[in-house]
């Protein structure tokens, strides 16, 4: 007869595959695991450590730092369950490296967003706690990123900017178009909401890592790249690398390494 297994008894995590001393403190964490491959090309003896469904891992060093990058699939859901075992198998500082579609006219294809809060607009941290808790990102974490971010642009000479402020965390990735939808009116004035706000952009993954890393007293911080724009009910994409978005990550990694005394 074979022995049941729980899940919070294995020491190999059920979902990433990745068991104690697998994943490094620091870890970058994607959406899409085709962009694993490409961060970890900027660490110094890379290497694939796991690949289970959307979950993708890569170990490696930055300027002396061990540093990992796991991919979250998309939303909320997902990236939860990859935050939840990254930290039970040591993650400490966690950082999104996303794209989003801009909500504010000043923004530009290419511009960079630290995201210090995001709008919990999705169903994933509503299972965790109740909606009047703020999803936030660590402050450390966000100050180094939007330092680097700044440093990252100016020495680009580029017309391009980087924004800190709040973004917006959604399940529906086509109800950003919510023409013929039965809740359009709904929507229509929640994206109005938003914009008049001031909310940056909107992504799908920020508000659930941030509520997951809050309640496991983890720093967590989110650098997006824009790609697209959301207005008026119409959805624009373009196809925008997202490198500098990644070395400002490493960077912030760095300067909080340095920081805590592990660079």
């Amino acid at each position: 007869m074979t022995k049941a297994t729980s899940l919070k008894d294995s020491d190999v995590q059920y979902h990433i595959k990745l068991a104690s001393g697998q994943s490094a403190p620091y870890v970058i964490v994607p959406g899409d695991p085709g962009r694993v491959p490409q961060i970890a090309a900027y660490l110094d003896g890379a290497y694939e450590v796991a690949n289970n469904r959307e979950y993708r891992t890569f170990r490696g060093r930055y300027r002396g730092v061990d540093v990992s990058v796991t991919s979250t699939g998309i939303g909320g859901p997902s990236a939860a369950i990859a935050v939840e075992e990254l930290i039970r198998i040591g993650a400490k500082v966690l950082i999104r490296v996303g794209t989003s579609g801009a909500l504010q006219e000043h923004l530009q294809m290419g511009d960079l967003v630290v995201a210090q809060s995001a709008i919990r607009d999705e169903g994933t941290s509503c299972q965790y706690v109740p909606l009047a808790w703020p999803a936030s990102a660590d402050f450390e974490t966000s100050l180094a990123l939007k330092t680097a971010a700044e440093q990252q642009l100016h020495q680009l000479d580029t017309q391009l900017n980087s924004y800190v402020g709040v973004v917006h965390s959604k399940d529906a990735f086509y109800a950003e178009e919510p023409k013929g939808l039965p809740t359009a009116a709904e929507w229509t004035m929640k994206w109005n909401a938003w914009e008049r706000m001031g909310c940056l952009c909107t992504e799908m993954e920020a508000a659930a890592l941030f509520t997951v890393a809050q309640l496991h007293r983890v720093k967590a911080g989110a650098i997006l790249t824009v790609i697209g724009e959301t207005k008026g009910g119409e959805v624009k994409i373009a196809k925008v690398s997202s490198e500098n978005a990644i070395k400002s990550a490493l960077e912030a990694i760095y300067t909080l390494a340095q920081a805590e005394g592990n660079a």
